[in-house]
Protein backbone atom coordinates (compact mmCIF):
# COMPACT_ATOMS: atom_id res chain seq x y z
CA UNK A 1 0.00 0.00 0.00
CA UNK A 2 2.80 2.39 0.89
CA UNK A 3 4.51 1.65 -2.43
CA UNK A 4 1.28 2.50 -4.31
CA UNK A 5 0.88 5.77 -2.41
CA UNK A 6 4.49 6.71 -3.12
CA UNK A 7 4.06 5.97 -6.83
CA UNK A 8 0.78 7.91 -6.84
CA UNK A 9 2.50 10.93 -5.36
CA UNK A 10 5.39 10.66 -7.82
CA UNK A 11 3.00 10.29 -10.77
CA UNK A 12 1.00 13.37 -9.81
CA UNK A 13 4.15 15.41 -9.17
CA UNK A 14 5.63 14.36 -12.53
CA UNK A 15 2.42 15.27 -14.41
CA UNK A 16 2.20 18.67 -12.72
CA UNK A 17 5.90 19.26 -13.35
CA UNK A 18 5.57 18.37 -17.02
CA UNK A 19 2.75 20.87 -17.44
CA UNK A 20 4.64 23.58 -15.57
CA UNK A 21 7.63 23.05 -17.89
CA UNK A 22 5.43 23.48 -20.96
CA UNK A 23 2.93 26.15 -19.82
CA UNK A 24 4.66 29.20 -21.33
CA UNK A 25 5.17 27.33 -24.60
CA UNK A 26 1.47 26.46 -24.80
CA UNK A 27 0.48 30.08 -24.19
CA UNK A 28 2.99 31.47 -26.69
CA UNK A 29 2.00 28.92 -29.33
CA UNK A 30 -1.74 29.42 -29.01
CA UNK A 31 -1.34 33.20 -28.92
CA UNK A 32 0.66 33.17 -32.17
CA UNK A 33 -1.79 30.71 -33.70
CA UNK A 34 -4.77 32.90 -32.74
CA UNK A 35 -3.05 36.04 -34.00
CA UNK A 36 -2.38 34.55 -37.42
CA UNK A 37 -5.79 32.89 -37.78
CA UNK A 38 -7.52 36.24 -37.31
CA UNK A 39 -5.12 38.20 -39.52
CA UNK A 40 -5.06 35.66 -42.38
CA UNK A 41 -8.52 34.56 -43.54
CA UNK A 42 -9.45 31.27 -45.18
CA UNK A 43 -10.54 33.19 -48.26
CA UNK A 44 -7.06 34.67 -48.69
CA UNK A 45 -5.55 31.21 -48.35
CA UNK A 46 -8.00 29.55 -50.75
CA UNK A 47 -7.32 32.08 -53.53
CA UNK A 48 -3.76 30.74 -53.83
CA UNK A 49 -4.52 27.02 -53.44
CA UNK A 50 -6.75 26.30 -56.42
CA UNK A 51 -4.62 23.73 -58.24
CA UNK A 52 -2.26 20.84 -57.51
CA UNK A 53 0.91 22.47 -58.85
CA UNK A 54 4.00 22.87 -56.70
CA UNK A 55 3.26 26.54 -55.93
CA UNK A 56 -0.13 25.64 -54.43
CA UNK A 57 1.47 22.84 -52.44
CA UNK A 58 4.08 25.21 -51.06
CA UNK A 59 1.44 27.78 -50.16
CA UNK A 60 -0.76 25.12 -48.54
CA UNK A 61 2.26 24.03 -46.50
CA UNK A 62 3.06 27.63 -45.51
CA UNK A 63 -0.51 28.43 -44.46
CA UNK A 64 -0.63 25.21 -42.45
CA UNK A 65 2.66 26.13 -40.77
CA UNK A 66 1.19 29.40 -39.48
CA UNK A 67 -2.15 27.86 -38.55
CA UNK A 68 -3.54 25.96 -35.55
CA UNK A 69 -2.11 22.69 -34.25
CA UNK A 70 -5.45 21.36 -32.97
CA UNK A 71 -6.47 18.41 -35.15
CA UNK A 72 -10.19 19.22 -35.00
CA UNK A 73 -9.61 22.84 -36.00
CA UNK A 74 -7.25 21.75 -38.79
CA UNK A 75 -9.79 19.24 -40.11
CA UNK A 76 -12.53 21.88 -40.26
CA UNK A 77 -10.28 24.45 -41.98
CA UNK A 78 -9.04 21.85 -44.46
CA UNK A 79 -12.60 20.90 -45.33
CA UNK A 80 -13.55 24.56 -45.77
CA UNK A 81 -10.57 25.26 -48.04
CA UNK A 82 -11.29 22.16 -50.15
CA UNK A 83 -14.98 23.06 -50.31
CA UNK A 84 -14.17 26.59 -51.51
CA UNK A 85 -12.02 25.32 -54.38
CA UNK A 86 -8.55 24.47 -53.08
CA UNK A 87 -7.03 21.40 -54.74
CA UNK A 88 -7.07 18.10 -52.84
CA UNK A 89 -3.26 17.95 -52.80
CA UNK A 90 -2.95 21.49 -51.43
CA UNK A 91 -5.64 20.77 -48.82
CA UNK A 92 -3.76 17.66 -47.63
CA UNK A 93 -0.54 19.72 -47.50
CA UNK A 94 -2.34 22.28 -45.34
CA UNK A 95 -3.73 19.54 -43.06
CA UNK A 96 -0.34 17.91 -42.52
CA UNK A 97 1.47 21.21 -42.04
CA UNK A 98 -1.13 22.55 -39.60
CA UNK A 99 -0.67 19.53 -37.34
CA UNK A 100 3.06 18.86 -37.75
CA UNK A 101 4.86 22.07 -38.71
CA UNK A 102 3.31 24.53 -36.26
CA UNK A 103 5.47 26.68 -34.01
CA UNK A 104 4.01 25.65 -30.65
CA UNK A 105 4.57 21.95 -31.29
CA UNK A 106 8.24 22.58 -32.03
CA UNK A 107 8.64 24.53 -28.79
CA UNK A 108 7.05 21.75 -26.72
CA UNK A 109 9.21 19.10 -28.42
CA UNK A 110 12.38 21.12 -27.75
CA UNK A 111 11.52 21.26 -24.03
CA UNK A 112 10.89 17.54 -23.63
CA UNK A 113 12.97 15.82 -26.33
CA UNK A 114 15.71 18.07 -27.66
CA UNK A 115 16.80 19.60 -30.95
CA UNK A 116 17.05 16.37 -32.95
CA UNK A 117 13.34 15.74 -32.52
CA UNK A 118 12.53 19.36 -33.41
CA UNK A 119 14.48 18.95 -36.66
CA UNK A 120 12.82 15.56 -37.15
CA UNK A 121 9.39 17.10 -36.63
CA UNK A 122 9.87 19.86 -39.21
CA UNK A 123 11.83 17.84 -41.76
CA UNK A 124 9.40 14.97 -41.20
CA UNK A 125 6.42 17.25 -41.72
CA UNK A 126 7.82 18.27 -45.12
CA UNK A 127 8.52 14.62 -45.98
CA UNK A 128 4.96 13.67 -45.02
CA UNK A 129 3.64 16.27 -47.45
CA UNK A 130 6.05 15.26 -50.22
CA UNK A 131 5.28 11.54 -49.91
CA UNK A 132 1.53 12.21 -49.77
CA UNK A 133 1.78 14.38 -52.89
CA UNK A 134 3.75 11.65 -54.67
CA UNK A 135 1.17 8.98 -53.74
CA UNK A 136 -1.67 11.22 -54.95
CA UNK A 137 0.19 11.86 -58.23
CA UNK A 138 0.77 8.12 -58.72
CA UNK A 139 -2.76 6.95 -57.84
CA UNK A 140 -4.63 9.98 -59.27
CA UNK A 141 -7.90 9.46 -57.35
CA UNK A 142 -9.84 11.86 -59.62
CA UNK A 143 -13.22 10.16 -59.17
CA UNK A 144 -12.81 10.02 -55.39
CA UNK A 145 -12.01 13.74 -55.32
CA UNK A 146 -15.03 14.58 -57.49
CA UNK A 147 -17.32 12.50 -55.25
CA UNK A 148 -15.85 14.15 -52.15
CA UNK A 149 -16.58 17.62 -53.56
CA UNK A 150 -20.11 16.53 -54.45
CA UNK A 151 -20.55 15.15 -50.92
CA UNK A 152 -19.55 18.52 -49.46
CA UNK A 153 -21.42 20.76 -51.87
CA UNK A 154 -20.26 24.27 -52.83
CA UNK A 155 -19.59 26.95 -50.26
CA UNK A 156 -19.09 30.61 -51.05
CA UNK A 157 -16.81 33.00 -49.18
CA UNK A 158 -18.70 35.10 -46.64
CA UNK A 159 -15.94 36.77 -44.63
CA UNK A 160 -16.47 40.55 -44.59
CA UNK A 161 -12.91 41.09 -43.37
CA UNK A 162 -11.30 38.99 -46.10
CA UNK A 163 -10.08 41.98 -48.09
CA UNK A 164 -8.67 43.93 -45.16
CA UNK A 165 -4.89 43.87 -44.81
CA UNK A 166 -3.25 42.46 -41.71
CA UNK A 167 -1.82 45.91 -40.96
CA UNK A 168 -5.33 47.34 -40.78
CA UNK A 169 -6.57 44.48 -38.64
CA UNK A 170 -3.71 44.52 -36.13
CA UNK A 171 -4.49 48.16 -35.29
CA UNK A 172 -8.15 47.37 -34.66
CA UNK A 173 -9.55 46.87 -31.16
CA UNK A 174 -12.16 44.59 -32.70
CA UNK A 175 -9.48 42.35 -34.20
CA UNK A 176 -7.73 42.04 -30.85
CA UNK A 177 -11.02 41.04 -29.25
CA UNK A 178 -11.36 38.32 -31.90
CA UNK A 179 -7.77 37.24 -31.24
CA UNK A 180 -8.61 36.95 -27.53
CA UNK A 181 -11.72 34.88 -28.23
CA UNK A 182 -9.80 32.65 -30.65
CA UNK A 183 -7.08 32.19 -28.01
CA UNK A 184 -9.64 31.05 -25.42
CA UNK A 185 -11.22 28.81 -28.07
CA UNK A 186 -7.83 27.17 -28.69
CA UNK A 187 -7.58 26.26 -25.01
CA UNK A 188 -11.18 25.00 -24.97
CA UNK A 189 -10.26 22.69 -27.84
CA UNK A 190 -7.24 21.13 -26.16
CA UNK A 191 -7.68 21.32 -22.36
CA UNK A 192 -9.08 17.79 -22.10
CA UNK A 193 -6.38 16.28 -24.33
CA UNK A 194 -3.58 18.11 -22.52
CA UNK A 195 -4.93 17.17 -19.06
CA UNK A 196 -5.33 13.49 -19.91
CA UNK A 197 -2.05 13.34 -21.85
CA UNK A 198 0.08 14.82 -19.09
CA UNK A 199 -1.69 12.68 -16.46
CA UNK A 200 -1.05 9.51 -18.47
CA UNK A 201 2.61 10.51 -18.87
CA UNK A 202 3.00 10.81 -15.09
CA UNK A 203 1.27 7.47 -14.50
CA UNK A 204 3.45 5.73 -17.09
CA UNK A 205 6.59 7.23 -15.56
CA UNK A 206 5.70 6.05 -12.03
CA UNK A 207 3.86 2.76 -12.54
CA UNK A 208 4.79 1.12 -15.85
CA UNK A 209 7.99 -1.00 -15.72
CA UNK A 210 10.58 -0.96 -18.48
CA UNK A 211 9.80 -4.61 -19.24
CA UNK A 212 6.41 -3.56 -20.63
CA UNK A 213 8.04 -1.37 -23.28
CA UNK A 214 10.54 -4.09 -24.16
CA UNK A 215 7.61 -6.43 -24.80
CA UNK A 216 5.59 -3.89 -26.77
CA UNK A 217 8.50 -2.56 -28.86
CA UNK A 218 10.76 -5.47 -29.85
CA UNK A 219 14.52 -5.04 -29.53
CA UNK A 220 14.15 -1.85 -27.49
CA UNK A 221 15.91 -0.46 -24.43
CA UNK A 222 18.20 2.46 -23.53
CA UNK A 223 21.25 0.28 -24.13
CA UNK A 224 20.25 -0.66 -27.71
CA UNK A 225 22.22 1.32 -30.29
CA UNK A 226 21.41 -0.60 -33.49
CA UNK A 227 18.00 -1.68 -34.79
CA UNK A 228 17.24 -4.09 -37.59
CA UNK A 229 14.89 -2.98 -40.35
CA UNK A 230 12.16 -5.30 -39.04
CA UNK A 231 12.53 -3.87 -35.53
CA UNK A 232 12.19 -0.33 -36.85
CA UNK A 233 9.20 -1.30 -38.99
CA UNK A 234 7.51 -2.82 -35.92
CA UNK A 235 8.22 0.36 -33.93
CA UNK A 236 6.73 2.67 -36.56
CA UNK A 237 3.60 0.49 -36.76
CA UNK A 238 3.18 0.09 -32.97
CA UNK A 239 3.80 3.84 -32.43
CA UNK A 240 0.54 4.87 -34.13
CA UNK A 241 -1.28 2.02 -32.32
CA UNK A 242 -0.05 3.42 -28.99
CA UNK A 243 -1.17 6.91 -30.06
CA UNK A 244 -4.57 5.51 -31.01
CA UNK A 245 -4.93 3.97 -27.54
CA UNK A 246 -4.27 7.29 -25.81
CA UNK A 247 -6.88 9.11 -27.94
CA UNK A 248 -5.19 12.48 -27.37
CA UNK A 249 -3.65 15.03 -29.69
CA UNK A 250 -0.01 15.63 -30.53
CA UNK A 251 0.50 18.41 -27.98
CA UNK A 252 -0.68 16.21 -25.10
CA UNK A 253 1.30 13.25 -26.42
CA UNK A 254 4.75 14.90 -26.30
CA UNK A 255 5.56 14.08 -22.62
CA UNK A 256 4.58 10.46 -23.30
CA UNK A 257 6.76 10.49 -26.41
CA UNK A 258 9.68 11.63 -24.23
CA UNK A 259 9.02 8.76 -21.83
CA UNK A 260 8.87 6.24 -24.69
CA UNK A 261 12.22 7.45 -25.97
CA UNK A 262 13.81 7.37 -22.51
CA UNK A 263 12.65 3.74 -22.20
CA UNK A 264 14.54 2.83 -25.38
CA UNK A 265 11.95 3.05 -28.16
CA UNK A 266 13.71 3.91 -31.42
CA UNK A 267 13.83 7.40 -32.88
CA UNK A 268 11.67 6.14 -35.77
CA UNK A 269 9.08 4.70 -33.39
CA UNK A 270 8.82 7.90 -31.35
CA UNK A 271 8.53 10.08 -34.46
CA UNK A 272 5.79 7.78 -35.78
CA UNK A 273 4.02 8.15 -32.42
CA UNK A 274 4.19 11.96 -32.65
CA UNK A 275 2.99 12.00 -36.28
CA UNK A 276 -0.03 9.79 -35.54
CA UNK A 277 -2.67 12.33 -34.51
CA UNK A 278 -4.35 12.17 -37.94
CA UNK A 279 -4.63 8.36 -38.22
CA UNK A 280 -6.89 7.72 -35.21
CA UNK A 281 -10.54 6.71 -35.32
CA UNK A 282 -12.10 10.12 -34.44
CA UNK A 283 -10.32 11.68 -37.43
CA UNK A 284 -11.40 8.78 -39.67
CA UNK A 285 -15.02 9.30 -38.60
CA UNK A 286 -14.91 13.08 -39.16
CA UNK A 287 -13.40 12.68 -42.64
CA UNK A 288 -16.13 10.15 -43.46
CA UNK A 289 -18.76 12.68 -42.39
CA UNK A 290 -17.17 15.34 -44.58
CA UNK A 291 -16.15 13.40 -47.70
CA UNK A 292 -17.72 9.92 -47.46
CA UNK A 293 -16.19 6.65 -46.22
CA UNK A 294 -14.26 5.78 -49.38
CA UNK A 295 -12.38 9.07 -49.37
CA UNK A 296 -11.89 8.85 -45.60
CA UNK A 297 -10.28 5.41 -45.93
CA UNK A 298 -8.13 6.68 -48.80
CA UNK A 299 -6.91 9.58 -46.63
CA UNK A 300 -6.15 7.09 -43.83
CA UNK A 301 -4.12 4.94 -46.25
CA UNK A 302 -2.39 8.04 -47.63
CA UNK A 303 -1.38 9.43 -44.22
CA UNK A 304 -0.40 6.09 -42.67
CA UNK A 305 1.77 5.16 -45.67
CA UNK A 306 3.42 8.59 -45.59
CA UNK A 307 3.96 8.29 -41.85
CA UNK A 308 5.76 4.95 -42.12
CA UNK A 309 7.98 6.14 -44.96
CA UNK A 310 8.79 9.40 -43.19
CA UNK A 311 9.66 7.82 -39.82
CA UNK A 312 11.99 5.27 -41.45
CA UNK A 313 13.62 7.91 -43.67
CA UNK A 314 14.24 10.17 -40.67
CA UNK A 315 15.82 7.37 -38.64
CA UNK A 316 18.18 6.22 -41.38
CA UNK A 317 18.97 9.80 -42.39
CA UNK A 318 19.89 10.86 -38.86
CA UNK A 319 21.86 7.64 -38.38
CA UNK A 320 23.82 8.26 -41.59
CA UNK A 321 24.70 11.77 -40.42
CA UNK A 322 25.56 10.57 -36.91
CA UNK A 323 22.81 12.69 -35.31
CA UNK A 324 20.58 10.00 -33.79
CA UNK A 325 19.68 11.24 -30.28
CA UNK A 326 20.75 9.31 -27.19
CA UNK A 327 17.87 7.98 -25.01
CA UNK A 328 20.02 8.49 -21.91
CA UNK A 329 20.07 12.24 -22.60
CA UNK A 330 16.28 12.45 -22.13
CA UNK A 331 15.57 12.33 -18.38
CA UNK A 332 12.44 14.44 -17.93
CA UNK A 333 11.35 12.52 -14.80
CA UNK A 334 14.54 13.36 -12.94
CA UNK A 335 14.29 17.14 -13.24
CA UNK A 336 13.40 19.51 -10.42
CA UNK A 337 10.37 21.11 -12.01
CA UNK A 338 9.32 23.81 -9.56
CA UNK A 339 12.05 26.35 -8.87
CA UNK A 340 12.77 30.02 -9.49
CA UNK A 341 14.35 29.94 -12.94
CA UNK A 342 13.62 31.12 -16.48
CA UNK A 343 10.58 28.81 -16.67
CA UNK A 344 9.04 30.52 -13.63
CA UNK A 345 9.42 34.00 -15.11
CA UNK A 346 8.27 32.93 -18.59
CA UNK A 347 5.17 31.30 -17.11
CA UNK A 348 4.44 34.42 -15.04
CA UNK A 349 4.81 36.71 -18.04
CA UNK A 350 2.63 34.62 -20.33
CA UNK A 351 -0.04 34.18 -17.64
CA UNK A 352 -0.21 37.99 -17.49
CA UNK A 353 -0.60 38.01 -21.29
CA UNK A 354 -3.49 35.54 -20.93
CA UNK A 355 -5.15 37.76 -18.32
CA UNK A 356 -4.84 40.77 -20.61
CA UNK A 357 -6.36 38.92 -23.56
CA UNK A 358 -9.27 37.60 -21.51
CA UNK A 359 -9.97 41.06 -20.08
CA UNK A 360 -9.97 42.72 -23.50
CA UNK A 361 -11.97 40.05 -25.31
CA UNK A 362 -14.55 39.16 -22.68
CA UNK A 363 -14.93 42.26 -20.51
CA UNK A 364 -13.81 45.32 -22.49
CA UNK A 365 -15.22 44.28 -25.91
CA UNK A 366 -18.24 42.14 -25.11
CA UNK A 367 -19.87 43.40 -28.31
CA UNK A 368 -17.46 41.49 -30.57
CA UNK A 369 -18.58 38.05 -31.70
CA UNK A 370 -16.23 35.42 -33.10
CA UNK A 371 -16.90 31.87 -34.17
CA UNK A 372 -14.59 29.38 -35.90
CA UNK A 373 -15.92 26.22 -37.48
CA UNK A 374 -14.82 23.04 -35.74
CA UNK A 375 -14.93 19.46 -36.96
CA UNK A 376 -18.02 17.62 -35.65
CA UNK A 377 -16.87 15.73 -32.58
CA UNK A 378 -18.53 12.63 -31.19
CA UNK A 379 -20.71 13.61 -28.22
CA UNK A 380 -19.95 10.28 -26.54
CA UNK A 381 -16.21 10.71 -27.02
CA UNK A 382 -16.29 14.32 -25.82
CA UNK A 383 -18.25 13.38 -22.72
CA UNK A 384 -15.85 10.52 -22.06
CA UNK A 385 -12.83 12.81 -22.43
CA UNK A 386 -14.42 15.43 -20.17
CA UNK A 387 -15.12 12.78 -17.53
CA UNK A 388 -11.56 11.46 -17.79
CA UNK A 389 -10.18 15.00 -17.53
CA UNK A 390 -12.04 15.68 -14.29
CA UNK A 391 -10.99 12.28 -12.94
CA UNK A 392 -7.43 13.28 -13.84
CA UNK A 393 -7.74 16.47 -11.79
CA UNK A 394 -8.95 14.48 -8.77
CA UNK A 395 -6.07 12.04 -9.27
CA UNK A 396 -3.51 14.85 -9.52
CA UNK A 397 -4.75 16.77 -6.47
CA UNK A 398 -4.96 13.58 -4.41
CA UNK A 399 -1.49 12.51 -5.48
CA UNK A 400 0.06 15.88 -4.66
CA UNK A 401 -1.56 15.80 -1.20
CA UNK A 402 -0.26 12.25 -0.63
CA UNK A 403 3.23 13.29 -1.71
CA UNK A 404 3.19 16.31 0.61
CA UNK A 405 2.05 14.20 3.59
CA UNK A 406 4.57 11.43 2.95
CA UNK A 407 7.43 13.91 2.70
Amino acid sequence: MQNFLQNWGNAAYTSAGFFWMALWAFILGYFLSSLIQILVTEERMQRTMGDARSKSMLLGTFFGFISSSCSFSALATTKSLFQKGASFSAAIAFLLASTNLVIELGIIISIFLGWQFVVGEYVGGILLIAISWLIIRLIRPKKLIEKARAHLGKQQAEDNDADKSWKTKIRSSKSWAKIAKQYVMEWKMVWKDVTIGFTIAGIVAAFVPDSFFRSLFINSGPEVTQYSFLSLLEHVIIGPVAAFMTFIGSMGNIPLAALLFSKGVSFAGVMAFIFSDLVVFPVLRINAKYYGWRMSLFILFLLFSSLIGTALALHYGFDLLGYLPDPKAVSVTEKEHFKIDYTFFLNLGFLLLTAGLVYHGFFRRKDVMHHKEMAPKSKVLEQTLKYLAWVSYVWLVGGLVVRFLMN
